[in-house]
């Protein structure tokens, strides 16, 4: 800590001498002075921690120096000595706010020290109580503060905290741009002159912050600098981070109290919470402009992938229809020959009806893919349903040598559900399977009961479904077989997942391919 300043102002030469010598020798720095009137503009110019007064002085009286050194030093400390110790004095020095009355002639040099050191720890306390008092409201601040995200929002509260807190009609905050100059962002009262733009400057430059008061103590330069600006004190903070470079400023107008040393402690605090504050507002200001350019590039991602999959669409439409038309054109080309006999005329037609019935049915399951129906929930035995299917399909079963095993374990509940849409979903994955053992083979058909709903397994024995094309097998007109549309499991999987069910490939099932349907029982 610096060594305590003490000023001694007593009229009596000895008495000032005296004082020097003993405070001195205590570790004080110590200044006298035996005219009052000097001993005033001595505090106007020069910083102390403790005046020592007299009381009964010619002109001046101790008082009237002790009311003009809390005017201009109101965080020194006061100490009164008199010859003359009445209970009237005492009550004036108690209140004037005087820190300690020490009575003269002093009978030992101790009496005098330990009541200096009285008097600044009785200040220091009051400071301290004082401090604290002002640093409560700081908790509400500080939680105002860190609330508010937006720039401008946050630089309106934190000139207004500055404002309140501190008492100060005049607050502002100022920014240095990359040009040299300071650019105003928040003000609150009225707009300084030009000149103090020289202070921030001043502030800016050596990183420290400034107090000034118009009456002292301090700079005489600086003070005249505040009268020009028609101000009587001022505080200016700097803030200077990484990416932050701002004063903050406090002004009182010249008919207002000074500004303490306390003042400035509070301001510090004030302007460490705004830094803190503004750089969070940096930082959620670059978070939601992230955020909102990963949801730009996902937007666009997701646009060309419509444009893509739109593409991919179109490619496999004009495939699968362009190949049946170019097929019937050709035997309606061939049929037409004059030279061509009738029976490979009549196989030629043949051929085209074909065709146009493959033609119809991809037509036919695309329209059920884009445009499904709206038929009403009723209830559906899946069991009857199954076994109507595999009598329906029985001739085709039978020539394709494929033998179907139905295994239901339990009794199986009816479901909510579109009838014929079911149907088509286990038709398609019949006709899949036949398709998976083109030589034949055995198709089991699992179906149990489940917590809330019907499982049904559909389990051939072909090849199976390579692992690279699992991912794909849903995705509209993807085909592992040579002549298939791609849109069989598409539109099957659409009509599940409208029922509220699932539908999905189990690729540990062996040895073939196993799909997986569940259908809640409540539609």
């Amino acid at each position: 800590m610096e060594t305590p300043i003490i000023f001694v102002v007593d009229d009596e030469p000895g008495i000032a001498l005296l004082c020097n010598r003993v405070l001195t020798r205590a570790g004080y720095k110590v200044e006298t002075q035996t005219n009052p009137r000097e001993a005033i503009e001595y505090l106007k110019e020069n910083k102390i921690d403790l005046l020592l007064v007299d009381i009964r002085m010619p002109e001046v009286d101790g008082f009237e120096v002790i009311q003009h050194a809390q005017r201009l030093q109101p965080d020194a400390a006061m100490l009164i000595m008199t010859g003359h110790g009445t209970v009237e004095t005492a009550i004036r020095a108690l209140r004037q706010g005087v820190d300690g009355l020490i009575l003269k002639p002093f009978s030992k040099g101790s009496e005098l020290v330990d009541a200096v050191k009285l008097a600044l720890v009785d200040s220091q306390q009051k400071r301290d109580a004082a401090r604290i008092q002002a640093l409560r409201p700081l908790f509400s601040v500080t939680e105002s503060l860190l609330s508010e995200t937006r720039r401008e929002p946050l630089l309106d509260l934190i000139v207004s905290a500055i404002s309140g807190h501190l008492q100060c009609p005049h607050s502002a905050c100022y920014q240095r741009g990359e040009d040299g100059h300071f650019t105003r962002l928040a003000l609150r009262g009225r707009e300084l002159p030009e000149p103090f733009l020289d202070l921030l400057n001043r502030v800016e430059a050596s990183a420290a912050p400034l107090l000034i008061n118009a009456n002292g103590p301090g700079d005489s330069i600086l003070r005249k600098n505040l009268a020009d600006l028609d101000l009587g004190a001022v505080i200016l903070v700097p803030i200077l981070r990484l990416n932050l470079r701002m004063v903050l400023c406090a002004a009182r107008d010249i008919n207002q109290p000074p500004l303490r040393e306390a003042d400035l402690e509070l301001f510090q605090i004030l302007a460490r919470q705004a830094a803190v504050a503004l750089e969070n507002s940096r930082l959620y200001a670059e978070q939601l402009d992230y955020v909102r350019k990963v949801e730009e590039s996902q937007e666009a991602l997701l646009q060309a992938e419509k444009m893509a999959a739109a593409g991919r669409l179109s490619a496999s439409i004009a495939h699968e229809v362009n190949n049946p038309l170019q097929a019937v054109q050709n035997c309606l080309h061939l049929a037409g020959r004059e030279d061509l006999p009738q029976e490979k005329r009549d196989e030629y037609f043949s051929l085209a009806r074909t065709e146009l019935e493959r033609l119809i049915l991809t037509v036919r399951r695309m329209l059920d893919f884009y445009r499904p129906g709206a038929t009403s929930f009723e209830n559906v035995d899946l069991s009857e349903m199954l076994q109507y299917i595999l009598n329906l399909m029985s001739k085709q079963l039978s020539e394709a040598n494929v033998n179907i095993i139905v295994d239901p374990v339990g009794a199986i509940p009816a479901i909510k559900a579109v009838g014929s849409q079911i149907q088509q979903v286990f038709i398609n994955l019949i006709l899949n399977a036949m398709d998976a053992m083109p030589e034949g083979g055995v198709l089991n058909i699992t179906a149990r009961q489940l917590n809330g709903g019907v499982e049904i397994l559909f389990q051939d024995h072909g090849k199976g479904i390579p692992r690279e094309k699992q991912g794909n097998i849903f995705e509209p007109f993807f085909s592992t077989k040579d002549r298939g549309t791609g849109l069989g499991l598409t539109v099957s999987y659409n009509i599940v997942i409208a029922h509220g069910g699932t539908l999905e490939l189990l690729s540990e099932h062996g040895p073939g391919a196993c799909f997986r349907i569940f259908l809640p029982t409540g539609g």
